[in-house]
């Protein structure tokens, strides 16, 4: 999906925001399931104005996935300011797990779903990364954290955690649990 390059009228702006808060509740409770259908009832607009704002069910995913990847942006940059670097990457993986929990749509997208358009989330996920990436480099040069951690371990990891939320095994899974095992794991316990 473009970015039109015409700002929206006022009302357009209001009904946007209303199919995108809608689509995100719908999304986060039904996953994939929700339909553009209960999208259209739950925000109380017809299909026409949704169909207009978006085409399909993929692009109106795919703005979500590009809204929460902005917002994890905005996470990690503020954990780039946290001197402690192993507290920075505990501080930017705890905020992704935290937007993810209770998110079945966004979950999805984190394990790699095929459903949003990732092409137009590229840019978004480089941002996110690179400032990840950062906070990693910093971890590992204090020595607080393994040498061989990578930005692929942080997304490996990451989404070990969200695969116990989302599949919830045993029906009560406890990913707050499973994060300080990663945690600790990846510790070093003493800076250089």
């Amino acid at each position: 999906m473009t970015e039109n390059p015409r700002p929206l009228r006022a009302d357009a702006r209001r009904n946007r925001e209303r199919i995108m808060r809608s689509a995100g509740e719908l999304f986060a409770r039904l996953g994939h399931r929700a339909q553009m259908e209960d999208i259209a009832a739950h925000c109380g607009l017809g299909m026409g104005t949704l169909y207009r704002h978006f085409p399909n069910k993929k692009a109106l995913l795919t703005a979500i996935v590009q809204e929460r990847f902005h917002g994890m942006t905005g996470l990690a940059r503020a954990a780039e300011e946290i001197d402690d670097p192993a507290e920075a990457l505990e501080a930017v993986l705890r905020g992704y797990l935290e937007a993810a929990n209770g998110d079945a749509g966004f979950q999805l997208a984190l394990m790699g779903s095929d459903e949003p358009q990732w092409e137009d989330v590229l840019r978004q996920k480089a941002e996110f990364a690179e400032a990840v990436a950062r906070i990693i480099d910093h971890a590992v040069a204090s020595g607080r954290v393994r040498k061989d951690l990578t930005f692929g371990d942080f997304t490996m990891l990451a989404n070990g955690v969200i695969a116990t939320m989302y599949f919830k095994p045993g029906g009560h899974a406890d990913w707050r649990r499973h994060l300080q095992i990663v945690l600790d794991g990846i510790r070093t316990g003493t800076p250089r």
